[in-house]
């Protein structure tokens, strides 16, 4: 064997190597995604569960908002039956703005309600609806975070070409849609 082949050798066997290594990170990272975005679902699972209490107990004193308390009801539906998988990504965190956004207004005009905001039982579940709220922004700093070293992975030359090789993609962030940048006008609510 000449010395010429086992230099040949030696250098495929760590391009190799190499490309192995870029294999298993991207992989890993692509995992990491997911296991973030698994995360985010079990926070809005629970948010899902604890949104028919709130409607329960908002609908005894607010007849006024029936409109938004189904829309709401619509959204988690959707929201609820959607799986989270790359292909459905976008479509979750849609839905999850929209929901977002329509728990708002309602918190909004509970204001508009004494009674209710003075209800013990309406007092629980905003606290709940509270936390679930802060583990669900904890849940989209871990997703970001995870998406952002796989995208990086994915977009980086030459871990790219090994992720083109594979199917593997990117993955969208979880951003607050143009209406959750916005101030809240709570006058907008109150003059309905």
């Amino acid at each position: 064997m000449s010395v010429l082949t086992l230099i040949l050798i030696v250098v495929a066997v760590f391009v190799l190597f190499v490309l192995y290594g870029m294999y298993v990170k991207i992989i890993q990272k692509r995992n990491n995604a997911r296991e973030a975005m698994s995360g985010i679902d079990v926070q809005l699972r629970k948010r899902y569960d604890l949104i028919p209490n709130i409607l329960a107990t908002a609908e005894k004193f607010m007849e006024h908002e029936k409109g938004l308390m189904s829309e709401i009801t619509q959204l988690r539906t959707q929201a609820a039956s959607i799986r989270s998988d790359a292909d459905t990504i976008g479509k979750k965190i849609e839905l999850d703005n929209a929901i977002t956004s329509k728990m708002s207004q309602l918190m909004v005009n509970v204001e508009n309600y004494p009674q209710l905001k003075s209800d013990q039982t309406m007092i629980q579940t905003m606290q709940t609806y509270s936390e679930v709220e802060e583990h669900i922004a904890a849940a989209r700093r871990f997703y970001n975070s995870a998406v952002k070293d796989l995208n990086n992975s994915v977009e980086i030359f030459p871990s790219s070409l090994v992720a083109a090789m594979i199917g593997v993609k990117s993955c969208p962030f979880f951003e607050a849609d143009d209406t959750a940048r916005q101030p809240v006008n709570a006058s907008d609510y109150f003059n309905k």
